[in-house]
């Protein structure tokens, strides 16, 4: 132990190092002298090092791969949490696998709470991705960055809740007092979907959701203190260009609809992830068109404005209704 760090450093520099000016016997005995000596004493210096410097060992480095991974842990347990509340809540409102017609009888404020869990839930594992390779681009205060690229993300959809708002509501009503509108309007959504799912337009969204790398290049010279929502949001807004459509389909399936929720964030994650998910987005597109005509003789299958859900919704209400004042 009371060999010095100086000492101990220059064995290290006679144990390894080997003369190649010349290749004759002097400089083999020279290369025995030191596998003899000097490096059992390197050996010693190693073994004991940890207790020349009190017993401290540096800790681990922190790599690129082990941040990817706890990035990635993150974002799909945020993902699987929403999940998780958006079932709860469905589950307190006595709302079914299959959910309710129109806004359910929320106000603004909670619809838009609500439809922004929904959102979360679907889409933020699809966009998990392009969030890693971003984070990859990040060196300092990683976490608060990468939270604040989701937080831009999630709002961007959000913001359709507002939107949805207005349409749920208004339809409601429509499926209510006219069914034979409410079932060309439920025809018409999912027309609409197939067909865009059909157009380049859909392709273009598409493909940079799949290869958003030139995107990537772009969000990386934003400045300013937002730099990292904003590129969150602009990501938002091409996946919302690209699955406009499908969402659509929430106000014909209803909005809270467990299993339509399910198999639409199955429908866009394949189709960002698979390798032929542009051919799967086109096949999807097809079965939408295929739909829509079944609704002519089936209006069932678009139960978010089937006029008989929403009689029934109307009948569970007057009878909480007459229960409640029945026990007044």
């Amino acid at each position: 132990l009371s060999l010095s760090m100086s000492k101990l450093t220059g064995i290290q520099t006679s144990c390894v190092t080997v003369p190649r000016h010349n290749k004759n016997m002097s400089d083999l005995k020279c290369v025995r002298t030191a596998l003899l000596f000097d490096c059992p004493l390197y050996l010693l210096h190693v073994l004991l090092q940890p207790l020349l410097l009190g017993g401290l060992t540096p800790p681990p480095a922190v790599t690129p791969a082990n941040q990817t991974k706890r990035s990635a842990v993150t974002i799909h347990g945020v993902s699987a949490a929403c999940w998780v509340t958006t079932i709860g809540w469905a589950v307190q409102m006595d709302m079914g696998l299959w959910g309710m017609p129109g806004t359910m009888g929320m106000s603004f404020g909670s619809f838009l709470v609500m439809w922004t869990l929904m959102m979360a839930a679907m889409m933020l594992s699809s966009m998990a991705p392009l969030a890693l390779l971003y984070g990859r681009t990040i060196t300092t205060h990683r976490g608060p960055r990468l939270t604040a690229f989701g937080v831009g993300y999630v709002v961007a959809w959000g913001a359709t809740g507002a939107v949805a708002f207005v349409v749920a509501d208004l339809f409601n009503d429509v499926a209510a007092d006219r069914p034979t509108i409410a079932r060309w309007v439920a025809m018409a959504c999912f027309a609409a979907a197939g067909i865009y799912q059909l157009t380049p337009l859909k392709m273009r969204c598409l493909e940079h959701c799949r290869s958003p790398l030139g995107h990537l290049m772009r969000y990386v010279g934003f400045r300013g203190p937002l730099r990292d929502m904003r590129a969150g949001a602009h990501h938002g807004l091409f996946c919302l260009g690209c699955c406009w459509a499908l969402m659509v389909l929430m106000v014909a399936f209803g909005v809270m609809n467990v299993a339509a929720m399910v198999g639409l964030a199955l429908v866009i994650a394949i189709e960002k992830h698979w390798g032929h998910g542009e051919r799967f987005a086109q096949a999807v597109g097809v079965i939408a068109v295929v739909w829509a005509l079944v609704i002519i003789v089936e209006p069932g299958a678009a139960p978010g404005l089937n006029p008989d859900a929403i009689v029934d919704m109307g009948k569970m209400g007057m009878g909480g209704d007459m229960g409640g004042m029945s026990g007044g």
